[in-house]
């Protein structure tokens, strides 16, 4: 699976729109990440633990979001973008969202490679 933020993807040509998929989840963190990130918060630095479930959030939204543009039939998503909410103060919605596509190479030969004129 292809995913680009771009509006295309270079060496390849897009032959068919399948729609807007998406890829969402929300987790809570945990009392203890919740009573460290305070006391992180009164001394300043970096909040590791809500960092370590930013990531995974996102991983999770990513897969998700390839997982439905692949039952849709494409192998290719464009314009891909996160969205990151936080909600009631105790947990994170991500959100990965983009259009499927099915993309062809422009040179079936050397998939990937990009025309140089």
């Amino acid at each position: 699976m292809i995913i680009v933020t771009s509006n295309d993807v270079p060496g390849y040509r897009i032959g068919y729109t399948f729609g807007e998929v998406f890829g969402l989840t929300v987790r809570s963190r945990n009392i203890g990440s919740n009573i460290g990130a305070g006391f992180k918060a009164m001394a300043g630095g970096e909040l590791k633990g809500v960092t370590q479930l930013l990531h995974d959030c996102r991983q999770e939204a990513l897969h998700r979001l390839a997982t439905e543009a692949q039952q849709k039939g494409a192998n290719a998503v464009v314009a891909f973008r996160f969205e990151t909410t936080e909600f009631g103060g105790t947990g994170i919605e991500v959100c990965a969202y983009g259009t499927a596509v099915g993309v062809e190479p422009l040179d079936p030969a050397n998939p990937g490679a990009v025309p140089t004129t």
